[in-house]
């Protein structure tokens, strides 16, 4: 088994890190200091070392430190699944004329096309206070974590959600068009039936093998566990049916529902309105009614439980960037929490407030202090 590792990590005018770096020796990894300090830049940083728009989905400009000339980078020296390399992305300083912000990726120092080649290299999951509220916010957001899920198994999987979305805002021009050349639109609902069904068939997958780790995991450990399903019939019929027999019933739904989509000036069925449900299984009750230290004890749950699935499917362990996790956590299940990292086998980074609450792990952890954009070992 592969482990994500990072060795070290070097920041240039991200946030507001001006200049700074991080050298890591062992798996468990604490990032302490006061609030508005940096913590959560540093994990943000690493995220974009993943495809994808990194853990706080932010464009490429505002990340950049507003002290420079708006450019930024960020660069890890890394043992992954093809054994060391060096990664980076960055944006260069904007040029007047420029209309739009192209992301540079590099590996080896070798310009790649996207980010989507560093999940050759590295896996990632991640969990931030932002997902706290996941169970009662709207389907998007669930749809959102979902297709992270999907990506730490599948580096393509953001790319043909991508494409997707532009695929349905053309089909959605050429209905505003009342003579719109049908052949046209013919052609523009072959291409969507075939990305919705590729994006709702590695959901589908996704789900099922996760909701068998989930049972795996028991009920012995201090993170309850989920009954996870998908709220969609393309997903669904997935599991039975043909990819081809889904597309064919996909596009016939698309040309007949045209004025009604005319209408309503967008597309109203199809993966893009999948939505996760989530029960929490102790309880037999819908995640969205349970306790709010009942979400947070779930949600950690699922992210261990996934974590165990990428490595399991992958061959390869993925880095984990957990955001304040332990703050609402009792001392008996931050204890549990820090048994199940070493257990997963995975590098694993750590920001809190207080570092008090990572006293449990002793001296198994690299704790750094963190303090107005500087990183620096803890004597």
């Amino acid at each position: 088994m592969t482990v994500s590792r990072i060795l070290r990590l070097s920041l240039t005018h991200f946030r507001n890190y001006r200049a700074a770096s991080v050298d890591v020796r062992g798996d468990l990894v604490v990032l302490a200091g006061p609030n508005g300090a940096g913590k959560t830049n540093c994990l943000e940083a690493i995220s974009f070392l993943s495809p994808g728009r990194g853990l706080r989905r932010a464009t490429l400009d505002d990340v950049a430190d507003n002290q420079g000339d708006g450019s930024w980078a960020v660069a890890a020296e890394v043992e992954g699944a093809l054994g060391l390399a060096t990664l980076g992305t960055g944006i260069d300083a904007p040029a007047a004329e420029e209309a739009t912000t192209t992301r540079r990726c590099r590996i080896d120092r070798e310009p790649v096309s996207s980010a989507a080649a560093f999940g050759d290299h590295l896996r990632m999951v991640w969990l931030t206070p932002a997902m706290d509220g996941l169970f009662l916010g709207p389907a998007s957001d669930r749809r959102r974590f979902l297709d992270r899920l999907v990506l730490a198994l599948d580096s393509g999987h953001s790319a043909r959600v991508n494409a997707l979305e532009r695929s349905l805002r053309s089909r959605n021009r050429l209905l505003e068009d009342a003579r719109a050349d049908p052949h046209w639109l013919d052609a523009i609902e072959h291409e969507t039936a075939q990305l919705a069904v590729a994006v709702a068939a590695m959901r589908s997958e996704t789900v099922t093998r996760l909701q068998t780790a989930l049972a795996a995991r028991g009920d012995g450990s201090a993170f309850p566990t989920a009954t996870i399903t998908l709220d969609g019939w393309m997903e669904i019929e997935l599991l039975n049916e043909p990819a081809l027999a889904v597309e064919d019933r996909y596009r016939a739904i698309l040309r007949e529902a045209r004025p009604r989509d005319a209408a309503a000036g967008r597309t109203l069925d199809g993966a893009h309105l999948t939505d996760l449900n989530v029960i929490y299984a102790p309880k037999n009750t819908p995640a969205k009614d349970a306790s709010t230290g009942e979400q947070k004890a779930l949600l950690i749950g699922l992210v261990l439980a996934h974590a165990g699935l990428v490595a399991q499917m992958t061959g390869i362990t993925p880095l984990l960037l957990l955001d304040e996790v332990v703050a609402h956590l009792d001392p008996g299940r931050r204890a549990a929490l820090f048994g199940e990292l070493e257990r997963l086998g995975a590098q694993v980074w750590m920001t809190g407030a207080d570092p008090q609450a990572f006293t449990a792990i002793g001296p198994r952890a690299q704790v750094f202090d963190v303090e107005a954009g500087r990183v620096a070992l803890k004597k």
